[in-house]
């Protein structure tokens, strides 16, 4: 049954955790105002539960209430991730990626588990068409979440039944958005308001760690500009400087321009709020915005200061054309090429570097873009700061791709990266503050919860090129759906884990522990790989083999975990390294060798 989606219902009322991923809401000011509206009208007949179990359309939960925890202004961090407001479970100051830049983001706020994967600064740095919504509040340090909520049973049990006019909302970080019947499942809980007859009218899924502010402007807040360009105009070898807080080197305004040989010297000036920083250029040493077309050859761009992003696009409209340029940065949250509110950056042939935590090489914030680039070295050194910070939808190819203390990659929400010919390398530090509860990877993709990105399916693909995991598992899946594809990729594994996909602790806000899984689809295409494959059991893989595929691992070897689909062309090859089990297979098995193992299908032995 396909549920009706809806953003209303606003049972989004007085959330008290704030969550590191400093990202705004994707709710509209207008959905906000209905929310609050019909949450006034139904508050006192709901109920707080926490799913039992989902049978169809069927739902039974106990009920009881949510007590709300102390706050702790440290803020979450992102796990590992950028700066994000969410904090990752790394280094990150506050979350750039997990484990990198923040996978969910940079600095955002939403932090992956690494170095903060989450986002950048931005509270959760997911692409999504998050332009619009609240900004969060706060810079989103480090630290644990200000504060959060536990579930309280009271004794009582319900069972309820949803219906096609039931109003699913999901309740984000920061803000809330629309949701479906595929949101709720055992673990969750909700916030319910029933008819005479015991069917929904209004079911909010809580994130316990709700709520909470993170320091950015509900209004675009750009900044100022030491040198500002809103005519056309061709410019040749001139030097922009600035020294001021809250203050671009450079700004283009609006205009189309070609920029030739220019240099951009950021040396000094204090970012008021980082996560205006990263949403909207402020202390950026470059901005372009309102539209304008930037093309811009030979430059070199340094900044040396918070929020001092090298190249900042923002604003739907807004095109950044950059190739054989040079860009350095050396402070927290401070990406090389910057890209949200929906614009465009394509870039050729760069050479960037970035030194401080929170501060992705290719970095993408609320509202998210598009995302073009060949060739060229991108590098980064701090934590919660990978190569690739995505909440856009980033394609790059030919291009040297190197994380010295970050994931590789992280992917946020319904985003996607595509990568051809890249040599990626992924060198995670640790996981924020040292959680051994987190996890350690190279390649992140999740859903923050913060806002920020569009709950929905995520993408990543890799043909050709490399992908080295220095630390850690080469890719971990975790609170979202995502589709993977690889094809003649070279693998160079840190452990045994190839993929792993499963629950999280939930101390981040990445949905409610227990219900918070992945859901993975596989396309291996003429591609050799090995290690492990681990599903938990609030988790499913569907994996297909073909076209020549060659893998060497094991899947689920201790026999526990969630259902997990295989398929195995003709062409393809399947060589055990420990007893696998499987929900289902299709396909020949003559053409997997045991090896002295056991294949389980079902839970029927088959080799």
């Amino acid at each position: 049954m396909k549920w009706k989606k809806l953003v209303t219902l606003g049972c989004v009322v007085v959330m008290t955790v704030s969550s590191v991923t400093a990202c705004g809401s994707n709710t509209t000011e207008n959905q906000m105002v209905e929310a609050t509206e019909q949450s006034e009208e139904n508050q006192s007949d709901s109920v707080i539960v926490q799913v039992t179990a989902v049978e169809g359309d069927q739902i039974t939960a106990d009920v009881g209430t949510l007590t709300t925890a102390s706050a702790d202004a440290s803020g979450n961090g992102a796990p590992g991730g950028e700066n994000s407001g969410n904090g990752a479970p790394g280094d990150a100051p506050g979350g750039d990626a997990p484990g990198g830049e923040a996978p969910g983001g940079d600095n955002s706020g939403n932090g992956v588990p690494g170095d903060a994967p989450s986002g950048d600064n931005s509270g959760n740095g997911a692409p999504g068409d998050a332009p619009s919504g609240d900004a969060p509040s706060g810079d989103a340090p480090s630290g644990q979440m200000p504060g959060g909520s536990s579930f309280e049973i009271s004794g009582e049990s319900i069972t309820f039944t949803l219906t096609d006019d039931t109003a699913i909302t999901l309740e984000y970080l920061q803000g809330s958005g629309e949701g479906t019947a595929d949101d709720i499942a055992v673990g969750s809980v909700l916030e319910v308001v029933l008819d005479e007859d015991n069917q929904a009218v209004s079911v909010t899924v809580r994130n316990l760690n709700a709520g909470g502010g993170f320091g950015g402007s509900s209004e675009v807040t750009n900044g100022t500009s030491a040198n500002t360009i809103t005519e056309d105009t061709e410019v040749d070898g001139e030097t922009y400087t600035s020294t001021g807080d809250d203050e671009n080197a450079l700004r283009v305004d609006g205009a189309t321009v070609t920029l030739k040989d220019i240099t951009i010297e950021k040396t000094a000036g204090a970012s008021s709020n980082t996560e205006d920083g990263d949403f909207y250029g402020q202390n950026a040493g470059l901005l372009v915005l309102n539209g304008a077309t930037a093309t811009i050859t030979g430059a070199t761009v340094n900044t040396s200061v918070t929020n001092g992003n090298g190249v900042f696009s923002y604003g739907e409209g807004t095109v950044v054309n950059i190739s054989d340029s040079t860009i350095r940065t050396t402070e927290n949250n401070s990406g090389g090429i910057q890209t949200t509110g929906g614009s465009t950056m394509n870039a050729t042939n760069l050479d960037v570097e970035t030194q401080g935590n929170s501060a992705a090489a290719i970095r993408s914030d609320r509202g998210g873009g598009t995302v073009n680039v060949d060739g060229g070295s991108y590098v980064t050194n701090g934590t919660g700061s990978p190569a690739i910070y995505c909440t856009a939808d980033i394609s790059v190819s030919d291009a040297t791709l190197t994380a010295n203390a970050s994931e590789g990659v992280v992917v946020e929400g319904k985003n996607s990266v595509a990568l051809t010919d890249c040599d990626v390398t992924g060198n995670m530090s640790n996981t924020y503050n040292g959680d051994s509860d987190e996890n350690i990877h190279c390649i992140m993709i999740y859903q923050s919860m913060s806002g920020d990105a569009d709950v929905g399916e995520a993408t990543f693909s890799a043909e050709g090129g490399s992908i080295t995991a220095k630390t850690g598992d080469m890719f971990y899946i975790t609170n979202t759906d995502c589709e993977i594809t690889l094809k003649d990729v070279a693998f160079t594994l840190a452990n045994d884990v190839f993929l792993r996909v499963e629950g999280n602790s939930s101390s981040r806000g990445w949905g409610t522990e227990g219900a918070n899984g992945g859901d993975v689809t596989l396309t291996a295409d003429s591609q050799e790989f090995t290690g492990n494959i681990l599903v938990d059991e609030i988790s499913s893989m569907v994996l297909t083999m073909k076209n020549g595929t060659s893998y060497e691992g094991a899947i689920n070897p201790d026999g526990d975990g969630g259902t997990v689909d295989v398929t195995l062309d003709d062409n393809s090859t399947w060589t055990l390294t420990g007893d696998s089990y499987i929900t289902s297979f299709d396909g020949d098995t003559s053409n997997i060798t045991a090896n002295g193992y056991h294949l389980y299908v079902n839970g029927e032995q088959v080799l």
